[in-house]
């Protein structure tokens, strides 16, 4: 127990998780796969199913000559290399992050020097794009190859590499750019995903007669089927220049591969379709033009988790049909295919005279409809009622308590209770806390609240934020966030009265909406 304290003090948080594991005698469910020389090879070949023959781009190389090319300043670098973590994983060429940190003033003039040279000819050298893929188990049943996530293993140079190059990216980026891609932007996360949804289906359902229809959209392993030459026209079409646009190219194509499960590891293959995993630049721009056609219906994305929420008026579904076969075409084109078994489609319908929806069909298959949707982690009812979530919240975090009540048997200090509490249980109960605390019935948050002010401080022996505390000042937060930003969706919703000292209130028929984020949002920013 010294020791945790020690590396507490000295903010050396993996040795402190890491006593913490071995005292609460915890075992991840999944663990790195290992078998024989034969199932990496079939995984090896498994993972370049999905490639395709790119288009010559000549035409695009001889336009390049006359683009400027990026620059990237040596204290740009150095700062990047200071930021490294120093436990990432490391690549195939086996340096480790602590290098890297550790010699960054050293390192960052020669690496300046080779990411100026690698921009100005749009070439990126092979040693910078390898990747060794380990294979993970995405459940604890495996049933055939499509169970293992491929995870790859880059250089971390190479990471740092990108984040200069996406710096430069979104920092060009149009205003025009969808608002509604929340993934891989400053300012954004789920949470403002799952609140706009719901704000776009709670305005609408405020209309007497009317009804949403939401279609949560999964597509079978998006980022192996990426065509790097359709990111690239994409990435002229919004300005950037064909140096620029041509390293992005370079990087995503001729990539070695090669797979690795336990001691083996296997020949690599060159790749020049999808993106490696954890690779920011291609996901980054990919799906920006995938939007709706039509006023009545949204398009929300997180990376590649993608909801059509339709607004239906009446018994006019025609649109949305309409909107989902677009969205079929979109795929189409882009290389990507919509995966009908996983993809489910919710109906949110308060009427007392309720007609028949007609099934959504996709491809000649039924889409399956749903009374409940777990979207980016959280369970969205057809009723709204957040009864599935709470319960689901409350499950967890009394499972994390027994954790809890070990380390306290073993006489940890009340500063490492109240860290682990923070960390695992807090962390549970408030995840987009802000999209849902108040909806729920006061019974279920009274259960949340048992977690907390009952069971926890109980055992730590110390008093603890109630979650209305911890809602209430995220809530606060996160508007005063989306006021700095204007290319934010929900920006406009934040109207300053004439006397520029009071926003405007959204008027609101059901508590349904009233109990949502945005207007309870301008409610607090008008009591701050």
């Amino acid at each position: 127990m010294f020791l945790m304290i020690l590396n507490l003090s000295t903010n050396n948080t993996w040795q402190v998780w890491k006593g913490i594991q071995h005292l609460t005698n915890y075992r991840p469910n999944l663990a790195a796969v290992d078998g024989n020389p034969s199932l990496a090879e079939e995984l090896n070949l498994f993972f370049a199913l999905f490639e395709v023959e790119l288009p010559e781009t000549a035409a695009l190389q001889a336009s390049a000559n006359n683009s400027p090319s990026l620059r990237v300043e040596e204290h740009e670098v150095r700062h990047t290399l200071r930021s490294v973590n120093p436990r990432k994983a490391v690549g195939p060429d086996g340096i480790t992050g602590q290098v890297l940190k550790d010699c960054a003033d050293q390192l960052a003039g020669v690496f300046t020097k080779i990411f100026n040279r690698s921009l100005h000819q749009s070439i990126v050298p092979p040693c910078l794009k390898s990747s060794t893929i380990v294979p993970l188990p995405k459940t604890s049943t495996i049933t055939g190859l499509k169970d293992y996530r491929p995870v790859a293993l880059t250089p971390i140079i190479t990471k740092c590499f990108e984040k200069l190059v996406r710096n430069h990216i979104t920092s060009c980026l149009p205003s025009t750019l969808d608002s509604y891609q929340f993934a891989y932007r400053a300012n954004r996360s789920t949470e403002d995903a799952i609140t706009t949804t719901l704000h776009t289906a709670l305005s609408h359902l405020e209309q007497p007669g009317s009804c949403v229809r939401m279609l949560f959209v999964d597509f079978s392993s998006a980022f192996n089927t990426i065509l790097p030459h359709r990111l690239v026209s994409k990435l002229e079409a919004l300005g950037l220049p064909t140096s620029t646009c041509l390293w992005i190219l370079g990087f995503l194509t001729a990539r070695p591969q090669r797979v690795r499960i336990g001691s083996h590891m296997l020949t690599a293959i060159t790749l020049s379709t999808g993106s490696p995993q954890g690779c920011v630049l291609s996901p980054l721009l990919y799906t920006q033009d995938c939007t709706s056609t039509h006023s009545s219906n949204t398009i929300i994305k997180f990376a590649d988790d993608s909801t059509v929420v339709g607004l239906i008026s009446g018994n006019d579904e025609s649109v949305y049909q309409d909107e989902v076969e677009r969205l079929c075409v979109w795929c189409e084109k882009n290389n990507l295919t919509l995966n009908t078994t996983k993809t489910k489609e919710m109906v949110v319908d308060y009427r007392r005279n309720k007609t028949d929806i007609q099934p959504l069909s996709i491809g000649g298959d039924c889409v399956e409809r749903v009374a409940a949707f777990k979207l980016l982690g959280v369970t969205i009812e057809q009723d709204l009622t957040w009864s599935a979530n709470t319960t689901a919240l409350v499950k967890k975090a009394q499972q994390r308590l027994y954790f809890l009540r070990l380390l306290k048997k073993n006489k940890l200090s009340e500063k490492l209770l109240v860290s682990f509490y923070r960390c695992s249980i807090e962390s549970i109960l408030t995840y987009c806390v802000c999209a849902w605390f108040v909806s729920p019935t006061a019974a279920a948050r009274t259960a949340l609240q048992r977690v907390t002010t009952t069971r926890a401080q109980k055992i730590i022996g110390c008093p603890l934020p109630s979650l209305e505390e911890l809602y209430s000042s995220r809530c606060l937060k996160k508007a005063q966030n989306i006021l700095l930003d204007p290319s934010h969706p929900g920006h406009s919703l934040f109207e300053l009265l004439p006397s520029d000292r009071r926003y405007r209130t959204i008027n609101t028929r059901t508590n349904r909406l009233k109990n949502s984020f945005y207007p309870r949002a301008i409610v607090a920013l008008n009591a701050a």
